[in-house]
């Protein structure tokens, strides 16, 4: 592991009452590691986004961000440290042009300048294939096209760090290989993320590394296709029986 990650959790746990969203979570990211994170429904998946993101603060544990530790700092101060999310459901300005969308993303939590912030969100487009749309209207884009658009404007945060969760969800085959190949382009470029996806294939196609999430414990952790294929994944995951 690197010695100055990215991210570093340390001893994470959160619970509302007797419900434990987490439950002393701790692992760190090295720089331009990508990791995914699969899991059952109601695991933790989303609550542990939120614990790095600032929308729930742990009980006890600590996030620490590029060095600073971020456990009190809410979204917006977490934001603006350069941690970007996307949604499950894309969530656009629907009334307002792709451009437009990217720049309040660059303008209001990458706190740039207009004039850096429109060369950055052209970068951005380009690198999220969405070029082309610039000038179109958010309501009229296409589940792809709004899911790439949910990826510009978490990436024109200027985020030093990218939470995607469940971006694939919803797409054929065809635009989730698609999508794939952009992210894939993102992390070779060496912006760390972390993938929540339940589109295993998708992951396998991305990531260095795989965390498995049950009952907001971390039960597994290291190479992706060992992970997924190991005895213990196979019955808490996939619901099969290991043998042997």
């Amino acid at each position: 592991m690197s010695k100055s990650p990215v991210l570093l959790l340390q001893n994470v746990s959160c619970a509302f009452g007797a419900v434990v969203v987490a439950d002393d979570i701790s692992f760190e990211l090295p720089k331009g590691q990508a990791l995914g994170i699969v899991g059952p429904n109601g695991a933790g998946k989303t609550s542990l986004f939120n614990l790095i993101t600032g929308a729930l603060k742990p009980s006890s544990g600590s996030v620490r961000f590029n060095g600073q530790d971020v456990s009190r700092l809410n979204v917006v101060q977490r934001s603006r440290l350069g941690i970007g999310r996307s949604f499950q459901i894309p969530q656009p300005f629907g009334q307002m042009s792709v451009m437009e969308n990217c720049m309040t993303a660059a303008t209001q939590s990458g706190s740039m300048p207009i004039l850096e912030a429109q060369d950055y969100c052209l970068h951005v487009l380009e690198s999220t294939g969405l070029i082309d749309k610039g000038n179109v209207v958010a309501r009229k884009l296409s589940l792809l096209e709004r899911k790439r658009l949910e990826l510009a404007r978490a990436m024109c945060t200027r985020a030093k760090l990218l939470l995607l969760d469940e971006i694939a969800g919803g797409l054929t085959d065809a635009e989730c290989d698609s999508l794939i190949q952009t992210i894939q382009g993102i992390s070779a470029q060496g912006t760390p993320l972390i993938w929540i996806e339940h589109v295993v294939h998708a992951l396998l196609a991305v990531v260095d590394r795989l965390i498995v999430i049950n009952f907001g414990r971390i039960v597994a952790d290291g190479e992706p296709r060992d992970t997924m294929n190991s005895t213990e994944v196979r019955e808490i995951y996939l619901g099969i029986e290991g043998h042997g």
